[in-house]
């Protein structure tokens, strides 16, 4: 009668065991507030506090980690790319959208994953979106990263308009 109490512990120890095995250890997946949100996509290459302090002051960290626990996966990829090539080209990129075309823009584009036919329409939402953050009164005071980032989010609009032709 003892011999069955121990032989199913013992077989419960090992399922559980296999079982853990195949899992990845807790506290493995990405740090939400140094590896997602807006915070890491404008700051993939610089130091982490830079990254932390930016998801912090954003939004209080929550879009960091909402992405970090809904969907690990978009804590990097082509959308920490196009922060990242925003940032270092922002100047360009404003030119060119008040152009309405440019080589930066379809390298942001591409990079992003957008196929060439959706480019004209995510351009033209870039552009109306950004119309209304210069002209706004408060804009000559923003930082370089406060205008990345609004730049991202009127990039993040357009490629959400034509979501069907982007790759996430």
């Amino acid at each position: 009668m003892l011999k069955f109490p121990v032989i199913a512990s013992a077989l419960l120890w090992v399922a559980t065991s296999v079982s853990a095995a195949n899992k990845p250890p807790v506290g493995s997946g990405p740090n939400p507030y140094s590896d997602c949100g807006i915070g890491a996509a404008l700051f993939s290459k610089g130091p982490v506090w830079a990254a932390v302090t930016s998801n912090v002051i954003w939004d209080i960290g929550s879009t960091a980690i909402t992405s970090a626990t809904m969907s690990p996966e978009t804590c990097n990829g082509s959308k920490v790319k196009t922060a990242q090539f925003i940032i270092d080209n922002y100047d360009n990129l404003a030119e060119e959208t008040a152009l309405g075309q440019g080589e930066h823009l379809t390298a942001m584009l591409t990079v992003r994953g957008c196929q060439a036919s959706a480019h004209p329409t995510i351009v033209q939402s870039i552009r109306k979106d950004m119309i209304g953050n210069v002209t706004a009164a408060s804009y000559s005071t923003l930082s370089d990263v406060e205008k990345a980032t609004q730049y991202y989010q009127a990039m993040d609009a357009g490629v959400a308009s034509v979501a069907d032709s982007c790759s996430a």
